[in-house]
């Protein structure tokens, strides 16, 4: 899927956010400045949870709970984690994930190799900057293409079509 800028991006992964349910684990990979932290805070809205979603480089995890009167209410909290600092599946169990895994809907940035063992279903979500930036430069780019890839892993998401998705990006 290719999207035209970090609103359409958002976009999409709002529409995915409302697919999701508690349990489920999403994984992101891409470059510095690919928009992983942009397409979780459309995941957020989706989802119906406090706005304010920005990365967790620093404090590694940053659970956003479900609004009450949001559009999802009673729906699930999203646990957002940065694994980047991250180098073995251990340092991802030592932050006790396996609490709010059943609850939540987590979100994993650079967590390819590092959170699989946590769920038999997965999203694997890949994003890619359209032209390529890359680092300090990426972020005075935020409004260009990206390139979404979507792999579902699992029995969660055998039975879920996720082509709707492809068919409204714009």
């Amino acid at each position: 899927m290719r999207t035209r800028t970090a609103e359409s991006t958002q976009a999409l992964a709002e529409r995915l956010g409302r697919m999701l349910r508690a349990g489920d684990l999403l994984v992101l990979t891409g470059g510095l400045g690919a928009g992983k932290t942009t397409f979780t805070q459309g995941l957020g809205r989706g989802l119906g949870v406090r706005s304010g979603i920005i990365s967790p480089t620093f404090v590694l995890v940053r659970i956003h709970p479900s609004l009450p009167d949001g559009p999802n209410p009673g729906g699930p909290d999203l646990v957002h984690v940065d694994a980047y600092r991250l180098e073995s599946p251990t340092e991802i169990d030592d932050i006790d994930l396996e609490n709010t895994l059943d609850s939540a809907v987590t979100v994993v940035e650079w967590g390819a190799g590092l959170v699989e063992h946590l769920a038999e279903s997965r999203l694997e979500i890949e994003l890619q900057r359209g032209t390529g930036v890359a680092g300090a430069d990426a972020a005075l780019e935020d409004d260009e293409p990206r390139v979404i890839r979507i792999h579902a892993v699992g029995p969660r998401w055998a039975v879920v079509d996720l082509s709707a998705l492809a068919e409204t990006v714009q």
